[in-house]
């Protein structure tokens, strides 16, 4: 099978609370679910309709069998998923309290994780150069074997042009608790980006990869190092992607933030399935955009994912669609500036 999507990175189970706008020393009552941002953002673009796939690696014990049975009901292919003996599934625990303190805690990750032990030996060479989106995380690199992997990855993708319908996408995805330094981050970041078309951040993550600045000199920054796509999320300004002929804005679509944990997941699954459908970036960032609310809204990450016809109807109900049903929102403008 050639994927559409495929991601390699970070798996655990995301461990909710019931108990809502409490903290975790408080919660009666937990729900478990599949969780890790590039597996979310694989089960997102399948739920998009999408042919995704998933490149990890989870602890031989009954969390890992729960992950691989959840990928499967999500229509996300598991077969590049294995365990590793002697390690747990990481669990990772969230405090929900809306409308903007989600805390996050991490078990069975440090000194490393099953995830982080993914070898370039063990790679599908062929499926990655083959698939459409390749997508994959800073996280994976803060260590080895992971790092070489990712490398290994990076290096046997196609670098071709927008035209060609095959992208590579990195989330800047930078958490601070896996790494040594910001330094360290950024020196493993250079080394990734003449090899991806598009990178996706907020402005902690861009000013980690290459800098502090404006949004603008962020994304400058980014196409300079070879990115022909950069996305820079303006938080509660929306979303910016330029390229070197143009620059969309997408403002934010206001929902009720119930979790904002998973939103930029979605985004990402939704971004992925808007460029494989060849749309104009407009009209990608507008269904990204309200992608990503919709899961704000919701409890959950994986299962929260919306249809089609969830983000579509939002679209719609905000009076930010066409009546042949293309976004129309989002402002384009030559990227000069």
């Amino acid at each position: 099978m050639t994927h559409e999507l495929l991601t390699i990175g970070r798996i655990s189970v995301d461990i909710y609370p019931n108990d809502i706008g409490v903290g975790l020393e408080d919660v009666q009552s937990f729900g478990k679910y599949l969780g890790g941002s590039p597996s979310n953002v694989a089960v997102a673009a399948a739920r998009h309709g999408r042919r995704s796939g998933v490149i990890t690696r989870t602890g031989d014990d009954p969390f890992g069998v729960y992950l691989h049975r959840e990928l499967r009901k999500f229509n996300v292919d598991d077969s590049f998923v294995t365990p590793v003996p002697g390690l747990q599934t990481p669990a990772t625990f969230c405090a929900i309290q809306p409308p903007h303190d989600f805390p996050l805690y991490f078990y069975g990750r440090f000194p490393t994780a099953p995830d982080l032990q993914i070898k370039a030996e063990e790679l599908d060479l062929e499926a990655i150069r083959n698939a459409g989106i390749f997508w994959s995380t800073v996280t994976g690199l803060c260590q080895e074997p992971s790092r070489e992997a990712h490398i290994t990855a990076h290096e046997a993708r196609p670098r071709k042009g927008l035209k060609e319908g095959q992208y590579t996408i990195l989330d800047l995805d930078y958490r601070p608790m896996f790494w040594a330094s910001e330094d360290e981050a950024r020196a493993e970041i250079a080394k990734i980006l003449p090899h991806v078309t598009v990178a996706i951040g907020n402005d902690k993550e861009c000013a980690v990869a290459v800098g502090e600045g404006t949004p603008d000199e962020q994304a400058d920054r980014l196409l300079a190092a070879g990115v022909e796509i950069a996305v820079v999320k303006l938080g509660h300004d929306g979303v910016m992607a330029k390229t070197r002929t143009e620059r969309v804005v997408s403002a934010p679509v206001t929902v009720q933030t119930v979790n904002g944990l998973g939103a930029g997941d979605s985004f990402g699954g939704a971004f992925c399935h808007g460029l494989l459908a060849g749309w104009p970036l407009a009209q990608v960032l507008d269904y990204a955009n309200a992608a990503g609310a919709i899961v704000a809204s919701r409890v959950s990450c994986a299962d929260a994912m919306p249809t089609p016809e969830e983000v579509t109807s939002l679209l719609a109900a905000r009076g930010r669609l066409t009546p042949d049903g293309t976004s129309h929102a989002a402002i384009s403008e030559g990227a000069a500036r």
